[in-house]
C-alpha cells in the first residue's frame, strides 16, 4: 500500500509569538512534552515496521518540533528507511541545521515559513544558504500579510535561486487583485491560495492514500474532518480506506486542497508534494 501520512502529536509548544498564530509562546509542561515524545516514538517504530508499505509523513506539529530532539532523530532515522519515500516537516527554521547531515539527503526535505518579526533576517536567510549548501531539499514561504510584503521582496532577492517561495494567503484577509497581483510576482502560485477552494462532494486523494493521525493513532481523512477512520496500531483504518468525496464546504489550507483531485497541484508538485517543492519552478 502507497500511503501518505500527516502526523500531528500532542506538541504545542513553539518559541515563536506569531499575531496570527492561537499557537503563539504556548508553553507545554514537562510531562505533555514526554507524552509527544512518547507518540512520537510509538509512530516511528509503527513506521519502521510497515516494510509491505510505501510510506511518505509529513510532521505538522502545532508547535515548532525541531527544538525538540525527538524530532530530529524521528526523521533522520524515518529517512534511512527502504520503504519511506519522504519524510518532511512544517519548521520555523530556529533549530540548528548540522543534524541533517547524519540524514539520507534523498528523502528527507523541510518545509520552512520565515515570520517577520520573529527571528532576525540575517539569521534566516544564513539557515537557507546553510541547507542549500547541505544539498537539502527543501522550500520557503510567509504569510501574506501586508507588512510582510517587503520582506518577502528581499527574501526573494536573496534566497538561492532554486529555492521555492511560497505565500499563504492571510486568514481572514480579502485581496484585491492589485495586491494579489503583488504576491502573485512572487510566487507564480498564490492564485491557488488566495481564495477557499469549493470542495464539497470534490473527490479527494484524503481518506484513501492520504491520512491524518494523531499522537494516540486515530486516523482522520484529513486534519479539517473529525470523522475517525479507525487506530493506526490495531490496523483498523485499513477497512475504512477507499474513495470518498469531500464533505467540507470549501478547502483553504494547502496541506488540504493539494490532496483535491479537481486541482493540478500533484503535476505542478510532483515529487515534492510534502515539502512543497514544485516539478518545475513556475516562471
Amino acid at each position: 500500500m502507497d500511503l501518505t501520512l500527516l502526523y500531528r502529536g500532542p506538541l504545542s509548544s513553539c518559541d515563536y509569538d506569531c499575531p496570527y498564530c492561537p499557537f503563539a509562546k504556548r508553553r507545554d509542561s514537562t510531562a505533555q512534552l514526554r507524552a509527544d515524545r512518547a507518540a512520537l516514538e510509538r509512530f516511528t517504530s509503527w513506521a519502521h515496521a510497515q516494510e509491505d508499505d510505501r510510506l511518505s509523513v509529513l510532521f505538522t506539529p502545532w508547535g515548532e518540533g525541531l527544538v525538540r530532539s525527538w524530532y530530529r532523530r524521528a526523521l533522520v532515522e524515518l529517512s534511512h528507511l527502504p520503504h519511506v519515500r519522504r519524510v518532511a516537516i512544517q519548521t520555523n527554521l530556529s533549530c540548528r541545521t548540522d543534524w541533517l547531515r547524519d540524514a539520507d539527503l534523498g528523502t528527507v526535505a523541510l518545509w520552512c515559513t520565515y515570520h517577520p518579526g520573529q527571528t532576525p533576517y540575517e539569521r534566516f536567510l544564513a539557515k537557507t544558504h546553510a541547507l542549500a549548501g547541505l544539498g537539502v531539499r527543501f522550500s520557503v514561504g510567509i504569510v501574506g500579510l501586508p507588512d510582510h510584503l517587503e520582506h518577502a521582496r528581499r527574501l526573494r532577492a536573496e534566497l538561492p535561486r532554486h529555492v521555492y517561495l511560497w505565500v499563504n494567503a492571510a486568514e481572514g484577509h480579502t485581496y484585491t487583485d492589485e495586491e494579489a497581483a503583488g504576491w502573485t510576482e512572487l510566487d507564480a502560485l498564490f492564485p491557488f491560495s488566495r481564495h477557499p477552494h469549493r470542495s464539497a462532494g470534490m473527490p479527494c486523494r484524503t481518506g484513501e492514500s492520504v491520512l491524518s493521525v494523531d499522537g494516540a493513532g486515530t486516523v482522520r481523512r484529513c486534519h479539517f474532518v473529525p470523522t475517525e477512520l479507525g487506530n493506526l496500531y490495531d490496523g483498523s483504518y485499513r477497512g475504512a480506506l477507499g474513495p470518498k468525496a469531500c464533505p467540507r464546504e470549501v478547502c483553504d489550507c494547502h496541506i488540504g486542497y493539494v490532496h483535491l483531485e479537481t486541482l493540478p497541484l500533484y503535476d505542478v508538485f510532483a515529487g515534492g508534494v510534502l515539502e512543497r517543492v514544485p516539478h518545475a519552478l513556475p516562471d
